[in-house]
């Protein structure tokens, strides 16, 4: 199934994988930017540095996986470009690990309550 007309356009969604401490400036950032709904989601994993080491008690230890933050937004295609450069200049710290972020396409979109589509389900 594609987009309802009545909603008309591409949407996209925008997934950024950041350092948990980075979540209120990316929150805030896109909110000046007019991005009005933001999934939030306690994530696990790791990238090139599979992981990190830590000394507890003076043993060091592996930890496998590395905590992080999924931030999901539903965005206009038209909108995506700078919705991804927000979060990149929110989130950076310069330090391994900032994170990643993954433009997908939608769909559908339908807004349960009033069974709205596409963009109107925004």
């Amino acid at each position: 199934m594609g987009l309802d007309k009545r909603g008309a356009g591409a949407l996209k969604l925008v997934t950024a994988i950041i350092k948990p401490f980075k979540l209120d400036d990316v929150r805030e950032a896109l909110g000046e930017l007019g991005v009005q709904g933001l999934t939030v989601t306690e994530v696990q994993g790791f990238g090139r540095q599979r992981g990190q080491t830590e000394i507890y008690r003076g043993a060091e230890y592996r930890v496998r996986f590395v905590a992080k933050i999924k931030v999901e937004a539903a965005v206009p295609e038209d909108r995506v470009g700078e919705v991804v450069e927000t979060i990149t200049q929110a989130a950076r710290t310069g330090r391994i690990g900032d994170g990643k972020i993954f433009v997908t396409p939608l769909e559908q979109i339908t807004r349960i309550r009033t069974g709205e589509t596409g963009k109107g389900a925004l």
